[in-house]
């Protein structure tokens, strides 16, 4: 989905119809006492006076009669107890009427539109209701919500995971919390890197979680892996993550414990679940200080099919004209971005879906070099793209339900490296990779809430790499078969036990991993749980192209978890133990002799009421972890990591301007670096300064004629502080540099305009 979209919702809830009624009101009050004053002191009416008065005068007496002529939907909303509901969401569906409830259950308001209509009621705890009305009968609604017994009353499956879901109405964040955190830049991973266990690894590529690398988080769509989740990037450059949120109605963070359904990730999992039809046809248009984006998006009339395709183009190379960064262009950056979409309700609960993206990036830049002062080094990729999922749900009856998929994806980088004068030939370096992926779930309900899953899947992948005129490649044949099943013993007791088996061909060795899960209720809002997990994944394909032999890399899992959830408030605190077994060893041969562990606990807590307008979290984290693994000669603290992080994420809507501030702290403490002039028996025991930054937003809200419309303005790092990720060392040790942000400060400022759908709705139920 388009940056218009993301920036759509992001921010405020437009009442102009009611302001402009309580203007109205006022003016007529006022103008009324400037007659009646002029009349007092004898002042004689002019014919403008007399005509003003007039015309007043007929609003006075027909304004009333005008509005009781509207059409009023009223009603109460209570629970199945006959106990009114304070606070539900009532709204007309694909409109922008509504109300809400007060303290006795009632509600009313007048619709823009007359007839038949679809209502829909909202509260966090209750099941979500839909119904249909005719406005011509006229007459009071008695609306009675259930208890969602699976959300608030029921203990939930939640050790290590945190979900953004606008259908599980219990979960810690919405969709909307992704686009409107100031400073993620609308990008799903530094959205999540405000939540406990990540990392602020702001110079590389990847999600490092709880000790974890990047490469050992995977990245899941329908239940589909997705091979390259990021924009290709640059040495000590941040890769940006190609996906829009809003193209989601669920993410799921777990960063630890996670389901036999997935695999091949060894520390978390990023899963996220498409959109599945949408509720009118929209098209959408943006302009920024970094390029222009458009969309279209299609209801067929039968409301069962629909289809949308996207296009963005994206350069810097004006924006560094004007903002200087540290390194010098020399190709780029830009981004060319296209996307299509299919959905297609095949019958009552079966619904096929298609989703697909290409994607073209050019940058490269410029550096002064540490071997050779005095001369400059260059890093140039081109990188192309496509990524196509194609699921199939669907009930197959007797509480059976089928889930099938398949996916291909296929990625090259081309890299031109021109750097030192002793070397003046260029070298070009080529690294491809093809994945084909098909899987098969089934499910079984058992009873009310209880389900058996399991299934298999099967992975193509063909890995290629080229140094000039040398090639090293490889292809893999990975087999897996998982299966695992929810019992819920009690309304308060849950088990999650499961397993996963998996083979892979270049290996030539295969695992299995057991899963098991507890969760206990406490409370009406609370519960404590416990899991175990043990988790495999190849070692990277850079290492596996050199030696074939290798094993898979183990992590085994400990997490316990007490939360408390209820509508307005969220408290979370976590306990973890991961062992690490078989990493990859490159000194001094390629091998799996490398070992490891992480531990630590986490706090989060999110208020959303205590003050009015303003939606707070605040989340700490404390990591201890060594690793013994690559060219390290003992255990140690890892350069990604660091003991300490924090966030602090604040939101105010101001909702008489239509207007949304965001400010965005994040904390992170030194993290290690190696330094070659200290002897082995103090390596990487140096630490960086600090890295602090604050994140600020603005977004305006309004329309210009018939589209929605949002003006967006955002700061990253505003308070300029200097954040140092580490430092790069010449061969010799004498000389140094400071591995720093390119753009120290990003300011952003853009223009969205959306035609056919507004997300201000989306707002309410986010409120």
């Amino acid at each position: 989905m388009t940056f218009a979209r993301k920036c759509l919702v992001v921010q405020g809830l437009s009442v102009k119809r009611l302001v402009y009624s309580v203007k109205l009101t006022e003016y007529t009050r006022r103008s009324f006492a400037v007659v009646e004053n002029r009349s007092n002191f004898g002042h004689k009416s002019s014919p403008i006076d007399m005509l003003l008065f007039n015309r007043l005068l007929i609003l006075t007496i027909f304004f009333p009669a005008w509005l009781s002529a509207q059409v009023r939907i009223t009603g109460k909303v209570t629970d199945t107890k006959k106990r009114p509901l304070a606070g539900v969401n009532i709204a007309i569906k694909d409109s922008y009427d509504g109300a809400v409830t007060q303290a006795d259950g009632s509600f009313s308001f007048s619709p823009s539109t007359t007839g038949e209509l679809t209502l829909f009621a909202i509260l966090n705890g209750y099941q979500s209701l839909e119904m249909k009305i005719n406005t011509a009968t006229n007459e009071p609604l008695n609306i009675v919500m259930k208890s969602a017994a699976n959300s608030l009353k029921v203990v939930t499956i939640a050790a290590g995971s945190f979900e953004a879901s606008d259908d599980k109405k219990n979960t810690v964040l919405k969709p909307l919390d992704i686009v409107t955190t100031a400073g993620a830049g609308a990008d799903i991973v530094n959205a999540i890197k405000t939540l406990p266990g990540t990392q602020q690894t702001n110079d590389r590529e990847g999600l490092f979680v709880r000790g974890g690398t990047g490469y050992e988080t995977q990245t899941v769509i329908d239940g589909m892996l997705v091979r390259n989740p990021f924009y290709s990037g640059l040495p000590d450059m941040p890769g940006r993550g190609r996906f829009s949120p809003f193209l989601f109605k669920g993410t799921t963070f777990s960063s630890g414990g996670y389901s036999a359904q997935y695999g091949q990730g060894l520390s978390s999992a990023l899963i996220l679940e498409s959109n599945d039809l949408p509720t009118r046809s929209s098209s959408s248009v943006g302009v920024s200080v970094i390029g222009v984006s458009g969309g279209l998006e299609t209801l067929a009339k039968d409301k069962k099919t629909s289809y949308g395709v996207e296009a963005d183009y994206t350069n810097l190379a004006p924006y560094f004209n004007v903002f200087k960064p540290k390194q010098t262009v020399n190709l780029g950056p830009e981004i060319i971005g296209t996307s299509a979409n299919f959905r297609h309700k095949t019958s009552k609960t079966g619904m096929l879906k298609f989703y697909g993206y290409a994607n073209w990036s050019n940058m490269g830049f410029s550096y002064n070099s540490l071997e050779y002062p005095g001369n400059t080094e260059s890093y140039q990729v081109r990188n192309n793209n496509i990524y196509t999922n194609l699921t199939y749900k669907e009930s197959l009856g007797n509480d059976w339900k089928l889930f099938a998929g398949a996916s291909f994806s296929t990625n090259k980088d081309r890299i031109k490296t021109d750097t030192l004068p002793k070397f003046p030939l260029e070298s070009n370096i080529g690294i491809g990779s093809d994945l084909t992926q098909m899987k098969v779930m089934l499910t079984k309900g058992l009873g009310l809430f209880s389900a058996l899953r399991f299934g298999g899947e099967y992975q193509y992948a063909a890995e290629r790499s080229s140094f000039n005129q040398y090639n090293l490649n490889y292809a893999d044949n990975y087999t897996a078969a998982f299966a695992e099943t929810d019992v819920f013993f009690t309304h308060s007791l849950v088990g999650r036990f499961g397993g996963r088996a998996e083979y892979s061909s270049v290996l030539g060795k295969m695992n299995f991993a057991p899963r098991a899960y507890l969760g206990y209720r406490t409370g009406v809002h609370s519960q404590v749980s416990v899991a175990y997990g043990d988790y495999y994944q190849k070692p990277e394909p850079q290492y596996i192209r050199y030696d074939r032999s290798m094993d898979y890399m183990k992590a085994t899992h400990y997490i316990a978890t007490y939360q408390v959830m209820s509508n307005d408030y969220t408290f979370r605190t976590e306990l973890y133990y991961k062992k690490y077994k078989n990493l990859v060893k490159t000194v001094p041969d390629y091998s799996n002799n490398g070992d490891g562990y992480a531990q630590g606990f986490e706090l989060f807590w999110r208020d959303r009421r205590s003050i009015k307008g303003l939606d707070y979290w605040v989340s700490y984290s404390y990591l201890d972890t060594k690793r013994n693994y690559l060219n390290y000669p003992y255990q140690v603290q890892p350069d990604f990591a660091a003991n300490h992080t924090a966030s602090l994420v604040t939101k105010y809507m101001i909702t008489k301007l239509s207007t949304n501030v965001g400010l965005t702290y994040s904390f992170a403490s030194g993290r290690p670096y190696y330094n070659p002039n200290q002897p082995l028996d103090k390596f990487m025991t140096d630490r960086t300064i600090t890295y602090n930054s604050v994140g600020a937003s603005i977004s305006y809200l309004t329309s210009i004629r018939k589209a929605f419309t949002v003006i967006v303005f955002q700061v990253t790092n505003v308070l300029n502080s200097k954040q140092v990720f580490g430092y790069r060392y010449s061969s010799d040790g004498t000389r140094r540099s400071e591995i720093t942000p390119n753009t120290p400060r990003f300011i952003y400022l853009g223009m969205f305009m959306n035609f056919g759908t507004d997300r201000r709705q989306d707002v309410i139920n986010n409120l």
